[in-house]
C-alpha cells in the first residue's frame, strides 16, 4: 500500500471488498507494477473471484476500483498506458457513410419492416463510432461496464442506416428510480444489474419519417432481455434512460410507453462529490421489461 492508512473495507459496485481482499489488491499491485492497468484489474478479478453471471472478468468495474484506491493512498498504480477507459472519448472515423445528406421524408410503413443489427464485427463498430460521434450531441465514449449497440436499418426501397442505439449498466444512484421501484440499499446493490441504460439513442438528423424513434426502441424493447441475457446471463427486468430537456421532450419514450419518473439531481455518473447539484438535470424515463418489474427489483 503507498499508505499506512488501512481500510477496515470498501464497498464498489455493489461488492464489499474486505481488509483481506484490499491487502491482497494491494499486495498485486505492488509485486506486478510492470503490468498494465488493465491488466492488474483481470489479474485482481481473477484472484477475488470476481465475475459476471456469465463468467467474464469485472475488469472495467475493477479498473475504477483501482483507480479510487490509488485516489485514497491506498496504493500507487503504474504509469497509465495508451488506450481508452469508460467514460473516455474515441477516435472518430470520417467516412462518406456518415456524411450529412439531404432531407430524406418517408412514411414509416414505406420503409419497413425496421432491423435491428447488433454491432459485433470490427465494420460495425466503426459505423456505430463515426455515426455517433458526429451526429449525436454527446458524441461516442467507451461506455461503462456491461454494453450492446445497435445498428438500425430501414428495409425498403433498399437498405439503409437509419440510426444507433446502445445500452449499458445502469446508472448507480437515481433517486426517482429508487423510489419508483422502493428497494432498500441491500437489495438495490444485489439487484441493479437487472437495470439496464439506454446510454445513447440516435435517428440520423436528416431523416423525417413520422413515428420511426417509437417504433425502434419499441422493437429495441422486445430483444433487449434476450440479447443481453445470452451476453451477460443476467435477465434484465427494466430500462432506463436520461433525457435532456433543454434539447428534448422525450415524445418518442411517451409513445413507446416508457414512464417518466421526475429529474435528476443534475451531477451526473462521476460526481461523487456532489460538486455539480443541479448543474444539468435531466428527465428520467425507465420501461418494464416484465409486468412485475418493480416488484421483483424491490423483492429480490
Amino acid at each position: 500500500m503507498a499508505s499506512d492508512t488501512r481500510p477496515s473495507s470498501v464497498v464498489f459496485c455493489g461488492r464489499k471488498f474486505p481488509p483481506r481482499e484490499l491487502r491482497l489488491i494491494a499486495e498485486v499491485v505492488d509485486t506486478f507494477g510492470g503490468l498494465s492497468r488493465l491488466e492488474l484489474a483481470r489479474t485482481v478479478c481473477e484472484l477475488v473471484a470476481w465475475r459476471r453471471a456469465a463468467g467474464g472478468l469485472k475488469a472495467r468495474e475493477c479498473l475504477d476500483l483501482l483507480e479510487l484506491l490509488e485516489e485514497r493512498g491506498y496504493l500507487r498504480l503504474p504509469a497509465k498506458r495508451p488506450g481508452k477507459s469508460p467514460g473516455t472519448r474515441t477516435s472518430v472515423p470520417v467516412t462518406a457513410q456518415g456524411d450529412p445528406q439531404a432531407e430524406w421524408a418517408a412514411e414509416l410503413g414505406a420503409i419497413e419492416p425496421i432491423v435491428l443489427e447488433a454491432v459485433v464485427s470490427e465494420q460495425q463498430r466503426l459505423l456505430f463510432r463515426e455515426l455517433v460521434g458526429r451526429h449525436h450531441y454527446l458524441g461516442h465514449a467507451v461506455p461503462f461496464g456491461a454494453q450492446l449497440r445497435y445498428l438500425v436499418y430501414g428495409s425498403r426501397p433498399e437498405t439503409r442506416v437509419l440510426g444507433c442505439l446502445q445500452f449499458s449498466s445502469a446508472a448507480w444512484r437515481m433517486a426517482a428510480r429508487e423510489q419508483w421501484i422502493g428497494w432498500d440499499e441491500p437489495t438495490r446493490r444485489r439487484n441493479l444489474q437487472r437495470v439496464v441504460n439506454n446510454s445513447r439513442f440516435l435517428i440520423l438528423p436528416w431523416l423525417r419519417v413520422a413515428n420511426l424513434a417509437s417504433r425502434v426502441l419499441s422493437l429495441a424493447a422486445r430483444r433487449l432481455a434476450d440479447d443481453w441475457a445470452e451476453r451477460y446471463a443476467v435477465e434484465p427486468l427494466l430500462v432506463e434512460t436520461l433525457v435532456d430537456p433543454r434539447r428534448y421532450r422525450g415524445h418518442c419514450y411517451r409513445a413507446a410507453n416508457w414512464l417518466e419518473l421526475g429529474l435528476t439531481t443534475g451531477r451526473g455518473r462521476m460526481d461523487c462529490e456532489h460538486l455539480r447539484e443541479g448543474a444539468a438535470p435531466k428527465r428520467v424515463f425507465v420501461y418494464p421489461l416484465v409486468r412485475d418489474a418493480a416488484r421483483r427489483l424491490r423483492e429480490g
